[in-house]
């Protein structure tokens, strides 16, 4: 207890004098914000060697501290600096300086970048927050006062100062009057019998008596207004009906705006007073104050400037804008005495008229001023009702203006037809150098041609002058120096094909299509001519262009294809299959053409006809393989089955191919006769081992007789001839599939992709054996090894979307994109999903698109259909299966299967897409 005792004793004890907390460990004094003045000093010397020396501890003594400095100890101690010493000083300060300097600039330039790599480590605070700060300029006033309080941000809890203030003596009386009860009357209810209510003192104002008064006192101005308007007979500008919205509608400038036109107004009114014969000041300055609603002022300055700038039209017209019609129409008067040469100035006038008589009267008094102006008798002419009076207008047109091309065209339309070859001989003497007259001379010839009834041989001799007509008129205009361009030409017959004169337009290519081209690039310019000719919608133009090609090139086979497609899309079938009979006797080798011809022959309803341009081709080529499968084609979808075989039996002798036996295999597996269509692929692989497709047939006949190891002989023979074939490794993995062996299907494909690397059809049927056989995540894996083998893979990025959960599809076709942007598969995948998210539009643009990149991928077409049957129009969904049935699509995951199905066998495109259709899932 004692020595607690002393410790607080201790602790309550006064420090000794010159004391200083932590001396002893290095402390000194410091200054505080809390200090005035300066800090206390610290001890002294004396001080501190007194308490080290009780502390036992050496003082630190100064070596320099008893030194001489008149006896200095050293090297150059004893010596004299002299004034080479000094001398030397210097120069090795100026070494030291020149040094320094070279130096100086790659160091202040590492300190600045040093500088500036900290700052952007560590920005300072202001830097930070400087696009705050210059935000703060767009902050509305509003805006300032909204904002919140800053609050205690700190956390921490504020310590409260108790502060205690004086009651006020009323809070204590109305304390103390609170609990008691008042026992006597209001003096008012003893004078009146009753308390009195605030609305009879007086002393509320009955704001609804107020609103109806001011409501009854403005419809009596209204109603006095517009009686004094109806009684005496003067118009007004008050509408009553309409007063209040047009108040409404009344726009209120700002002062800033005000300040604008004050300013302008001064501008503009130095500009009319500097220079007043300039016409667009005054212009202006009329404009400004119309804009500042003062009509009277701006009429005023409009009117000055008539008279300061009279030969100016554009002064005159402004100021008939500004008046009224009357007023304009004197306006306009005046300006034709001062400017009667200004075909504006008339036409307004002319405008200001509402009689069609008052404005003849005006267009003919400016002709007597301005005869030579095109405009003015061309509207003078569109006046006239009566053809007779126009003519007689028109010829005294062309007799003033001789030059103007308009006008003898206007007056040949009006003519009869021999008038019309009257007038445009004569303009042509006066205009030599006019194309147009030319043209129209043309379609002239034409139109006679075909509305007078003449014979076909007569109407040929008469569109035989179309051409000459327009082959001499490229000539004539070249020796008067007129040089059109081809592509002038061409666009002159495409106007003459968009106004009815085809013959007119065929001439004109015909005499032009070959100007300015060199030999060896004249059927691609033409064939790129008849295509931006289509593409614009401008047939005629093209099926000119092409027509001509074939001139120059009558055994071109590709041009005779162009030319028939054409045809095909756009012409009729009497057209396409003259086009075609002409092809095949310009081209008899051309195999594709004869089989064109013979397919629009069988379409058409004609089969005999179709047999006897097959027979014809035989004659031609009679070891064609495509024209003996054509012929057996027709005979089979036509009933005659004994025909068809006999024609596969004739063509296996005459033209021994192996697309001939195969297809023979195929016609008697459809027929039923199995055992005569494996006798038939087993005299075919005799001749042909290395044909994949015999070992296909083979195998699926006895696949589908339940023959699974004959089956699986017939694939394995396959493989091990043809290892390369993608389409045999999948069906003999399928085959192990259906027969229960799902390892030995594994297996298969994994040696298929050794075989076969890269190939992204087995990557995906190996993906599709682990999702049969329900190891999903088993095939997520293998989807994802596919996809670094075969990152561009359409099919398999289709099937890497669908694997995903719902919310990452969206992500996973963006990756998709990027990597097979025009894949159809994918854009096919892209619609879906926009399908599923119910944007219909999106998705209809989105398999257009797919349909577009990939017309052969007949999945696309399916589901496009089926999405039109579920958002789509009748008209729609209609245009969708002809659009299929134009490809004829060949390609697809579901086409494929349901196309080659011996149980569809010869149905059409449509009913191969409805099959798809309601097969897609």
């Amino acid at each position: 207890m004692s020595s607690n005792k002393n410790k607080l004793a201790f602790l309550s004890m006064p420090a000794p004098a010159s004391y200083v907390a932590g001396l002893g460990r290095g402390a000194s004094g410091f200054t505080t914000r809390s200090d005035i003045g300066p800090a206390r000093e610290g001890p002294s010397a004396e001080v501190v060697a007194e308490a080290q020396a009780r502390r036992g501890e050496e003082p630190d003594v100064d070596p320099d501290q008893f030194q001489d400095p008149d006896n200095e100890y050293g090297l150059f101690a004893g010596t004299t600096y002299e004034a080479d010493d000094e001398e030397a000083d210097k120069i090795y300060e100026e070494v030291d300086r020149t040094m320094d300097s070279r130096r100086r600039t790659r160091r202040e330039a590492r300190e600045e970048a040093e500088l500036a790599k900290h700052r952007a480590e560590r920005p300072k605070l202001q830097q930070q927050f400087a696009d705050l700060k210059r935000g703060l300029a767009v902050v509305t006033d509003a805006e300032w006062e909204n904002i919140p309080d800053v609050g205690n941000l700190t956390r921490r809890k504020r310590r409260r100062e108790e502060r205690t203030f004086a009651v006020p003596d009323s809070i204590i009386v109305g304390d103390r009057a609170k609990g008691e009860h008042e026992n006597s009357l209001d003096p008012r209810q003893q004078e009146h019998g009753g308390f009195e209510t605030p609305g009879d003192s007086g002393t509320l104002t009955n704001f609804v008596e107020i609103g109806q008064a001011r409501d009854k006192i403005l419809s009596l101005k209204l109603d006095q207004v517009s009686g004094t308007a109806s009684t005496s007979g003067s118009a007004t500008s008050i509408d009553p009906k309409g007063y209040l919205t047009s108040l409404d509608s009344q726009v209120i400038k700002s002062d800033a705006e005000i300040g604008d036109i004050k300013r302008a107004r001064m501008l503009f009114d130095s500009l009319i007073k500097s220079n007043p014969k300039h016409a667009p000041g005054w212009i202006a300055a009329a404009a400004l104050e119309e804009h500042a609603g003062r009509m009277v002022a701006a009429r005023k300055l409009i009117k000055q400037g008539c008279e300061q700038c009279p030969k100016s039209e554009d002064v005159w017209l402004e100021a008939a804008r500004l008046h009224q019609n009357e007023d304009s129409k004197i306006i306009l008067a005046n300006a034709a005495q001062h400017v009667g040469q200004s075909v504006k100035i008339w036409l307004a006038a002319s405008d200001l008229e509402h009689d069609a008589k008052a404005k003849k009267r005006v267009l003919r008094r400016a002709l007597e001023h301005i005869p030579n102006s095109v405009r003015l008798w061309k509207e003078t002419v569109n006046l006239e009702t009566s053809p007779a009076d126009a003519r007689i207008l028109l010829s005294r047109a062309v007799e003033v203006i001789p030059l103007s091309v308009e006008l003898w065209l206007a007056l040949a339309r009006l003519e009869t037809p021999e008038n019309a070859k009257a007038v445009l001989n004569k303009a042509r003497k006066a205009v030599p150098t006019s194309h147009e007259i030319w043209i129209a001379a043309g379609r002239l010839i034409e139109q006679e041609a075909y509305a007078a009834g003449l014979s076909e041989e007569k109407r040929t001799e008469e569109l035989d002058r179309v051409d000459k007509t327009l082959a001499t008129a490229v000539r004539a205009l070249r020796a008067h120096g007129v040089l059109l361009t081809r592509e002038q030409w061409l666009k002159e017959a495409e106007r003459c094909e968009a106004e009815e004169a085809p013959r007119t337009c065929e001439a004109i290519v015909s005499a032009t299509v070959a100007m300015d081209v060199e030999e060896e690039d004249r059927l691609t310019t033409w064939l790129g001519d008849a295509e931006s000719a289509e593409a614009r919608g401008r047939v005629g133009t093209a099926r000119a262009v092409l027509a001509f090609a074939l001139r120059v090139f009558p055994d071109r086979r590709d041009l005779w294809r162009r030319a028939a497609d054409l045809e095909k899309v756009h012409g009729s079938r009497e057209s396409l299959d003259r086009l075609l009979a002409r092809a095949v006797e310009s081209c008899p080798q051309a195999e594709v053409l004869w089989l064109m011809w013979a397919k629009e022959k069988w379409l058409g309803g004609d089969v005999p006809a179709a047999r006897e341009v097959l027979d014809r081709a035989f004659v031609r080529n009679s070891e064609s393989e495509q024209i003996w499968l054509a012929a057996v084609k027709l005979e089979a979808e036509n009933g005659e089955l004994g025909a068809a075989r006999e024609l596969l039996v004739r063509a296996r002798s005459v033209a021994d191919t192996e697309r001939i036996w195969m297809k023979s295999a195929v016609f008697e597996r459809q027929q039923g006769q199995a055992e005569l269509a494996l006798k038939t692929v087993s005299v075919a692989l005799s001749k042909y081992p290395k044909f994949a497709k015999l070992y296909m047939i083979q195998g699926q006949i006895h696949q589908t007789a339940n023959n699974y190891s004959a089956a699986r002989a017939a694939y394995a023979a396959g493989l091990k001839t043809i290892p390369k074939d993608i389409t045999l490794w999948v069906l003999a993995s399928r085959l192990e599939e259906a027969d229960g062996k799902s390892i030995r299907a594994r297996a298969l494909l994994e040696k298929a992709r050794l075989v076969n690397p890269k190939s992204d059809v087995l990557w995906a049927e190996a993906v599709h054996v682990e999702e049969r056989s329900g190891s999903a995540a088993q095939g997520k894996a293998l989807l994802a090894r596919a996809l670094q083998e075969c990152p561009t893979s359409g099919l398999l990025w289709s099937m890497a979307i669908w694997v995903e959960a719902r919310p990452q599809r969206k992500a996973r076709s963006v990756d998709a994109l990027k990597k097979c942007a025009d894949d159809p598969v994918v854009i096919c995948t892209v619609a879906r999903l926009f399908w599923a998210e119910r944007k219909i539009e999106k998705a209809r643009q989105w398999f257009d698109r797919a349909v577009s990149a990939g017309p052969d991928y007949g999945d696309a077409w399916g589901w496009w259909l089926k999405f039109e049957r579920q958002h789509g129009t009748a008209a729609q969904q209609e245009d969708v299966i002809t659009r299929c049935t134009a490809v004829e699509p060949h390609h697809g995951v579901t086409w494929q299967p349901i196309a080659k199905d011996d149980k569809n066998r010869g149905k059409a495109i449509k009913d191969i897409l409805q099959l798809v259709t309601a097969a897609l899932q």
